[in-house]
């Protein structure tokens, strides 16, 4: 597995790994599938966004050089908030799991934080019932500091999200 930070060139590999999350784990992102579909130009979007300072997005190609999972690690721009990073967009293609290219994924993330000097911390949210998920976050030492009980609601069903932080310095 082949484990490396995506570029505007990678956009379109990008798009439809996007496109399969949003249809596979829909209680696992912000956005919905339909919401995204009606973009317009949305590779050209993801080429811009995959090129953004402070914006750092790593992707896992199988042995066919295919794109098979994906994370982005975002460093929060205001003065007073610089300190801190999210992970945003955590996914794996059904047929990879397994493998433990999450881990290698978030890993990378969690490396690239460490190597700009302003991050002392880095968030993400996990939806409660996403048992593996969480398994990996606390495995890499990702702690729940909160809940969010209805954070989405999709098709009438609600899905509590937890809050957690890994703390890179001391």
């Amino acid at each position: 597995m082949d484990i490396r930070l995506l570029g505007s060139s990678d956009a379109e590999q990008y798009w439809k790994l996007r496109l399969e999350a949003l249809q596979q784990n829909p209680e696992a992102f912000a956005a919905s599938y339909e919401e995204v579909v009606k973009r317009q130009n949305p590779i050209e979007g993801v080429a811009r966004n995959l090129a953004a300072e402070g914006t750092y997005t790593f992707g896992a190609f199988n042995h066919h050089n295919f794109l098979v999972g994906m994370v982005t690690l975002m460093q929060e721009k205001p003065m007073k908030l610089r300190h801190k990073a999210n992970i945003f967009a955590m996914y794996v293609s059904l047929e990879s799991r397994g493998q433990g290219i999450g881990k290698e994924l978030l890993t990378a993330a969690i490396n690239q934080a460490k190597s700009i000097d302003s991050i002392e911390k880095i968030h993400l949210t996990v939806v409660k019932s996403n048992e593996n998920a969480k398994r990996l976050y606390t495995k890499l030492g990702f702690a729940v500091f909160g809940l969010e009980e209805r954070a989405l609601k999709i098709n009438g069903e609600y899905y509590d999200e937890e809050y957690r932080v890994l703390h890179l310095t001391k």
